[in-house]
């Protein structure tokens, strides 16, 4: 991955009707015949421009020289300047609270996610005790005011609607999405921080580890497959995904149907069959009753699976595989599947 930022680009536009539940992207709706609409039918994907939003947004930031203010952001909704180095942070969802906290700033407001508990456990001894601004689809922008930030950051994909009014209470550096995207999506906050070396020395270092786990794993790699229960829907997460992306730096093959340059493939409990591989690893978003997990995982083609009878199949903390979406989950995360591949 380049670390290099271009601050001249123009900023990107997309459709601020895309949704985004549980870091998932909604379905496409711009196919063109009804053979592509079959294709994607059982397909998550990102809506449009979903392929670039990686490249498109290494090409924001700023040129802006180090400890330079004031300094021009440009950035998913267009152009922001800061008048002076940030002090008091809100961050709109969990990506940029992992990212700034990784950085050394205590963010003042934060928004997590539709019926979490706040401060994810594997930041909390570090984030200190921002305050409360809504949730990530339901922000409440009298709060935010009240903090008196002088710097928001947040997505399009998450809050394009609430852009105008944000960019009112201050400064505001919006991503284009969350998800495979947090390498470039980190930088772009790091450099409305003025902490763009250090940003580059962690991911540098990350990628090292990554790199190292591959090596210590031998080169009988096992294949790893993910899988995600979520009310109403059963995920295969693939490359187009924050935890496809480590899986990928780490250099740890998948299962055919998860090489797809999507977010994820979606299957029924009785298609659970589709989701072995060498190692299982699985997430469960919110509440596993509201899930389809036990009616997959009672299904006798899950018990025969080959992952399932040799015991490698385990449930992970979707907090820092899936709701993590920064350096410091994904340093977890490599940290987890060294405990389980390397012996």
């Amino acid at each position: 991955m380049s670390f290099r930022r271009r601050g001249t680009a123009a900023a990107v536009a997309l459709a601020a009707a895309l949704s985004l539940a549980a870091c998932g992207g909604g379905d496409s709706s711009d196919a063109s015949t009804k053979e592509d609409t079959a294709k994607k039918k059982d397909v998550a994907t990102g809506g449009k421009d979903f392929g670039d939003a990686a490249a498109k947004t290494a090409a924001l930031g700023t040129d802006a020289a180090p400890g330079q203010f004031p300094r021009t952001l440009t950035h998913a909704m267009g152009k922001s300047e800061l008048k002076a180095a940030p002090k008091r942070v809100v961050v709109l969802d969990v990506g940029e609270l992992d990212n700034v906290v990784s950085l050394g700033v205590q963010p003042v407001g934060y928004a997590p996610s539709e019926g979490d508990d706040g401060i994810p456990g594997y930041l909390a001894k570090d984030a200190g005790a921002p305050k409360s601004v809504g949730t990530i689809n339901n922000l409440n922008l009298e709060a935010i005011a009240n903090l008196q930030p002088d710097l928001i950051l947040g997505s399009q994909l998450r809050a394009a609607d609430k852009y105008d009014e944000l960019s009112k209470i201050a400064p505001t550096v919006f991503s284009i999405r969350p998800g495979f995207t947090w390498k470039e999506n980190y930088l772009l906050n790091a450099a409305a921080l003025d902490k763009t070396a250090e940003a580059k020395e962690k991911l540098a270092a990350y990628e090292a580890k990554a790199k190292k786990l591959g090596e210590d794993v031998g080169p009988n790699k096992p294949v790893v497959s993910m899988v995600r229960y979520l009310p109403g829907k059963i995920r295969l997460y693939a490359k187009a995904s924050f935890i496809g992306t480590i899986l990928e730096d780490a250099g740890l093959p998948r299962p055919k149907n998860q090489q797809i340059d999507e977010l994820a493939a979606e299957i029924s409990p009785e298609k659970i069959d589709q989701a072995d591989g060498d190692w299982i690893f699985t997430g469960v978003y919110g509440d596993a009753k509201a899930t389809k997990k036990d009616a997959a995982q009672g299904n006798p083609l899950w018990k025969n699976l080959k992952a399932v009878k040799a015991g490698r199949a385990k449930d992970v903390p979707d907090e820092t595989w899936y709701l993590g979406l920064g350096v410091t989950a994904a340093n977890s995360v490599l940290d987890d599947l060294r405990a389980d591949l390397v012996k």
